[in-house]
């Protein structure tokens, strides 16, 4: 995020856009003359592997080269690019189903990682101010430079590459594709496009803000067996909010993630709006047009501005003993989808780090819905210093994105004010961001005449966060072959966005767009491919997704072999409405289906359950069906399949319930190209829910 807000800051007063800063191409990259190697070593985890770290000198830049035995490779690499720099040795952890380096020696590749080129403090001030560094170059440095080491070991010349990220990393892989030629394909996931940061966060802010008691009503109506109508029994305002955001396209069915969902990355995000934008947090409430100015009494109870004291600075093991994890505390973002967050902060307690993440406050704010605001130091040291907020929890006010040697200086007794005015004004920050008419989800914020209803800002900010992951405002005029993957759930790169990559293509290949690109959208999935886990009867995995694709787009680009097609889909009012059969849907995700939403029964008596499930043409067959009854996401019931694996089946059982309510019943499945049911990789997920209303 560090690369990013430094774009932001160069971009809002440099006299030269970032756009123009446009490197050689990697090969011939005078930063990354001198590569090193200080790791080479053979090593049996997760699978038998040589081990290869080292760097380039003079740079900050750092990389971890994973390669099978000869007998095994095919000739390739996969490369995996993290939302924002991060380590060299994330893989070296595995997650569960996350084995980066096992799923690439399957597929006849070795895998390769890097920190992305490090921070400001690893590679120096050219870092912070040259956001083509930690996007694509210190990346495509390290991608050229293992083609050298693995064609002296495995004798081969012509060694293919494929680079995928997604969120943050896919601004990255696009970044990378589109300013070199280093990879020969790519397969960017839940992507967000050139608008999305910070829109994509400050429109669901604003609906949380209005709908927070309503939510559970939403979520029935949405569910299987609903009434469909989201808006019963809302107010007006309550429905504008809803509807505004279901425009933008938030997908309705994600909501039932309210209660923990918190805001995401934008306490990051939020830095460089004020970095950018000083100016709109003041316009909000003292011009016309906005929404503070023209209507503050909708603020009353959820605006904050508390003077109080600095009490106590408190570490993660201060945290950890008052119950205050990342998991609970207020406001805190969801994980990366790789259990990063936890592993992180488990380390940080169990090295006994003082360094500060929370203060106790003197005295105890108002309750009110706090999900995110600023700290403004009144005395002392640090007077006049603002310090960004990620939570309230009683007098423990967590912090957010911060500058430590600010908060070093803060002492006991220091004066200090509480204050969510600028997070509240952030909400509908949208509004004065309208974009070009491609972003069609933003026309609800224009009048008849085509003009905006609202004050527009002098600049649009989501290019600007774009260019500061991406190197350059991704344009869909890539080299090589893509797959692009993308969650119908996704709450922080809503679904539409893919469709927005796919005109630009489009509009860029033409006739010969079919083939260098396909969309593949997948049902049921969030942003975080680990993010099932936390609701596993309503949520899948796209990680399998990701594996058969980029074992399907090495298999085009290599043998000529064109991947299953685009998944078929419409856009119905910013959300994206996926084809109800496998036929129509196309893509490569199992569809599954019970013949009716709703279904009755007694307590005490069996109520018989079927479901049909269908694999699109030719990508594979069903290997895994489970039943769970409770809600648990247990999946203890197996479903009876056919004896031998085929690309449809119908799925039945009986099930009782003891007690009269109102119980959802889950089918999951998964399907394997190949029908193959021992394999570890690329089984592809989906499952469906059927509502069961006991009497």
């Amino acid at each position: 995020m560090k690369s990013i807000l430094s774009a932001v800051l160069l971009a809002a007063t440099a006299a030269t856009p970032l756009l123009a800063q446009t490197p050689a191409t990697p090969a011939a990259d005078a930063m990354f003359k001198e590569p090193y190697v200080d790791i080479d070593e053979w090593r049996t985890t997760p699978v038998r592997h040589r081990y290869v770290h080292g760097g380039f000198k003079g740079t900050g830049t750092k990389f971890s080269l994973y390669l099978p035995p000869k007998e095994r490779f095919q000739g390739r690499f996969f490369q995996y690019v993290t939302p924002v720099p991060d380590s060299e040795n994330l893989s070296q952890t595995v997650q569960a189903g996350d084995d980066n380096i096992g799923f690439a020696a399957s597929s006849g590749a070795y895998f390769v990682e890097t920190n992305g080129g490090g921070t400001a403090i690893t590679a120096g001030p050219a870092f912070m101010t040259d956001p083509t560094i930690g996007a694509y170059r210190a990346n495509a440095a390290v991608a050229e430079y293992s083609r050298k080491l693995a064609s002296e070991m495995y004798g081969v010349k012509r060694i293919y590459g494929y680079i995928y990220g997604g969120s943050g990393g896919a601004y990255r892989t696009f970044g990378s594709i589109e300013n070199t030629t280093v990879w020969d394909g790519a397969v960017p996931f839940v992507a967000g496009s050139p608008m999305a940061s910070p829109n994509n966060f400050s429109i669901r802010m604003h609906a949380m803000r209005l709908l927070k008691d309503k939510f559970p009503g939403i979520i029935d109506a949405m569910d299987s067996g609903g009434s469909g109508d989201p808006y019963a029994g809302l107010n007006a305002e309550q429905a504008a909010a809803l509807r505004e955001a279901t425009r933008m396209g938030f997908p309705l069915q994600s909501w039932f993630g309210y209660k923990t969902m918190g805001v995401h990355g934008f306490t990051a995000v939020y830095q460089g709006m004020v970095m950018a934008d000083p100016t709109y947090f003041e316009d909000f409430w003292t011009k016309p047009g906005y929404l503070g100015f023209d209507n503050p009494a909708t603020f009353a109870k959820a605006r904050l501005q508390f003077p109080t004291t600095v009490k106590l600075a408190l570490s993660a093991t201060d945290l950890e003993t008052r119950g205050l994890t990342p998991k609970r505390r207020p406001g805190q973002p969801r994980d990366d989808g790789r259990g990063t967050a936890d592993l992180a902060w488990k380390a940080l307690v169990n090295d006994g780090s003082a360094r500060t993440l929370a203060f106790e406050l003197g005295d105890t704010p108002p309750d009110v819905d706090f999900i995110g605001g600023d700290l403004y130091v009144l005395s002392g040291e640090a007077k006049g210093k603002r310090i960004a907020l990620l939570g309230l929890n009683g007098k423990v006010a967590t912090l957010g994105v911060v500058d430590l040697a600010t908060v070093a200086k803060l002492k006991a007794g220091d004066q200090v004010r509480i204050d969510n005015s600028n997070f509240l004004a952030a909400q509908t920050y949208h509004r004065h961001q309208v974009p070009d008419a491609s972003y069609y989800t933003y026309n609800q914020f224009r009048g008849t005449d085509g003009m905006p209803l609202y004050p527009q800002r002098r600049m649009l900010l989501g290019p600007l966060f774009a260019r500061g992951a991406a190197g350059t405002v991704p344009t869909g005029k890539f080299n090589g072959k893509i797959i692009l993957v993308e969650s119908g759930l996704d709450r922080e790169a809503f679904a539409w966005n893919a469709d927005w990559y796919a005109h630009r293509f489009d509009e860029h290949f033409g006739k010969d767009a079919p083939n260098r690109y396909r969309v593949w959208f997948t049902d049921r999935a969030l942003h975080g491919y680990n993010e099932d886990k936390d609701a596993r009867t309503r949520v899948v995995s796209y990680l399998p997704v990701l594996q058969q694709a980029l074992r399907d787009v090495s298999a085009w680009v290599e043998k000529g072999m064109p991947p299953p097609a685009n998944t078929g889909y419409r856009i119905d009012d910013g959300q994206v409405v996926l084809a109800p059969t496998a036929a129509a849907r196309k893509g490569i995700q199992p569809v599954v289906s019970f013949a009716r939403g709703r279904v009755l029964a007694k307590a005490g008596l069996p109520v018989k359950l079927t479901a049909t499930i269908d694999v699109p043409p030719a990508t594979g067959k069903i290997i895994a069906a489970a039943w769970d009854f409770d809600g648990s996401g247990s999946f203890a019931e197996k479903g009876v399949l056919p004896a031998i694996p085929a690309a449809r089946a119908t799925v039945s059982t009986t099930h009782s319930f003891a007690k009269p309510g109102t119980y959802f019943v889950t089918l999951r499945v998964e399907s394997e190209r190949s029908g193959n049911a021992a394999s570890p990789y690329a089984r592809i997920p989906n499952l469906a829910r059927v509502r069961v209303v006991v009497r």
